[in-house]
């Protein structure tokens, strides 16, 4: 395992095993092909070695994913349900023909394509949750995984509240009284969600899609007399 100090960053499981996976492989680029695959006293390759030395952090990070995929379905099957319904319940309801009574209006546009989003957004981020949770978990896995699902739950919230708020503006005429007290309550639960989801958001993003392991520094040395730069 890596020391500490390496991985004091790192706030879970799951990502300790990202960036130790993401180590292996960093040192692996630096090694001659003949040497990867070449086994030690104890007859075992590195990843091997690998495998056996980082059992519990496998175990540890899989049942860290799995608790976090649980409780990110719920809220993904919540939202789902909510904007399907809101779908057929549109603000204003329906003419006698069928036809939404504000059809045509801009905030009734930004409502439909922000309640669609929602329920696309949704159910994308529940049906990859649902894949993390009967993945069969090996090292591997850890190094691309809920940072993609984490961020279309993310944007569902975001097109849930889009929608609430341009329903809001379409009825501004019959609760124009209550539609800022109302618009500001809203913002509330996102703003917590925010603030408790996405720092373990950026964790992920940065551990996934950030700097590498390695910083390559450029570095002056005197070579036969003269100063050469690598």
């Amino acid at each position: 395992l890596a020391p500490p100090k390496r991985l004091s960053s790192v706030s879970c499981p799951a990502l300790q095993m990202q960036r130790e996976l993401q180590w292996f492989k960093e040192v692996e680029k630096w090694i001659k092909p003949e040497l990867i695959n070449k086994r030690d006293e104890d007859k075992k390759t590195a990843w091997e070695l690998f495998t056996k030395e980082h059992e519990d952090l496998v175990r540890k990070g899989e049942s860290w994913m799995k608790d976090t995929s649980n409780s990110c379905m719920v809220v993904a099957t919540l939202i789902s349900t909510v904007v399907f319904a809101a779908a057929f319940t549109v603000p204003g309801g329906n003419s006698s023909e069928g036809v939404p009574i504000f059809l045509g209006k801009n905030a009734f546009e930004v409502f439909i394509i922000s309640d669609a989003l929602a329920l696309l957004s949704s159910l994308t981020s529940l049906l990859m949750f649902l894949s993390i949770l009967t993945a069969k978990y090996a090292e591997e896995d850890f190094l691309k995984s809920l940072p993609l699902s984490l961020a279309t739950l993310f944007f569902a919230i975001a097109a849930v509240m889009t929608s609430f708020v341009a329903t809001l503006i379409i009825l501004n005429d019959r609760v124009r009284r209550v539609t800022i007290p109302i618009t500001a309550l809203a913002s509330i639960p996102v703003t917590l969600f925010v603030t408790l989801q996405l720092p373990l958001f950026i964790d992920m993003c940065r551990s996934t899609c950030g700097a590498g392991i390695f910083r390559p520094q450029k570095l002056w040395y005197r070579h036969s007399g003269r100063s050469v730069l690598e």
